[in-house]
């Protein structure tokens, strides 16, 4: 008989009291299966998250980090608590796992395949378009001007995978967002660590796209299924512009000076154009968008603090 593959379901709280219930109770049910660990790294919540997570799964390992430390900061710390595992499940807390999930992502893991996200579906049951193409000029331009749900199903031009029939079979992608990632021991091992510099928002991009540096690649399976609650970015100003600055940090980090200008340009066009229909997340954008110096500034609380909504 083989032995269950061992999981550490690993997640980041921040003020995530609300949400811890129906994250334990999901768990049984999403790693049938696998035999798991749960490690949840918590980022100095200021409610009763810890005491949430010590009453609805007591034999969950809990890092309590000094401070609110960003996403990539906390994964990193809870994969390190997890010590030695087949695979790191990386999951957000308003994630809700379907039966068998976790063990149909850890099915797909292949020497090539280092990580694997599921079919993802929002609150109202309505599948999410959770695959993305990596960043280019002209996905940028296509997205700022004809927007990126009617480019999205062209691969030459849009960065969000918007084709229906893309989410009905299984296959590679450049990156997924980072609700719900499956992480090969493998995979983690040779790549390293999550990049703590983006605090929050494009750390699973740079981290998608950098396992094919080392010979592997992101993989979608449909068989493996979830619901994501989804948080409030869209409708957040500080949120919206930190996830917008990060797009050009991490365009910067790969090319050169001429592509990230044209690139900076698209985002500031299509941040702008929704800021004159009255999108106040825009404007915050905006306005971080043209300085400089906003730019350059050390992601972090602060950051988040000193965005003008």
């Amino acid at each position: 008989m083989m032995t269950a593959p061992r999981v550490a379901i690993c997640v980041v709280t921040y003020n995530s009291a609300p949400l811890i219930a129906d994250l334990a109770s999901s768990l049984e049910r999403g790693t049938a299966g696998v035999t798991f660990t749960l490690v949840v790294a918590d980022n100095a919540s200021g409610d009763d998250t810890v005491s949430e997570i010590e009453r609805h799964a007591p034999r969950a390992t809990v890092v309590r980090n000094p401070g609110n430390l960003g996403y990539a900061a906390g994964v990193n710390a809870a994969v390190r608590a997890a010590g030695p595992q087949d695979a790191y499940l990386i999951l957000n807390a308003d994630v809700r796992l379907d039966p068998g999930c976790v063990r149909a992502l850890f099915e797909t893991l292949t020497p090539e395949i280092g990580i694997v996200v599921p079919q993802l579906r929002d609150a109202r049951g309505v599948r999410i378009s959770s695959l993305r193409r990596a960043p280019t000029v002209l996905r940028a331009w296509g997205d700022a001007l004809l927007g990126a749900e009617r480019v999205g199903r062209f691969p030459w031009l849009g960065e969000i995978v918007t084709d229906p029939n893309a989410y009905d079979t299984e296959h590679s992608t450049d990156w997924a967002e980072g609700s719900t990632q499956l992480i090969s021991a493998a995979c983690w091992q040779a790549c390293g660590e999550w990049d703590e510099s983006y605090f929050l928002y494009s750390e699973e991009t740079e981290y998608d796209l950098r396992v094919r540096d080392f010979g592997m690649v992101a993989w979608y399976q449909p068989r493996a299924t979830a619901q994501h609650l989804e948080g409030g970015s869209a409708d957040n100003p500080r949120q919206w512009s930190l996830l917008v600055a990060n797009r050009i940090k991490l365009f910067r980090s790969m090319h050169g000076r001429v592509s990230t200008a044209a690139f900076w340009c698209a985002v500031v066009l299509r941040e702008a154009s929704r800021s004159l229909i009255g999108k106040q997340t825009s404007r915050a954008a905006v306005r971080d968008l043209i300085s400089p110096a906003r730019l350059r500034e050390r992601r972090g609380p602060d950051w988040l603090a000193h965005v003008k909504a």
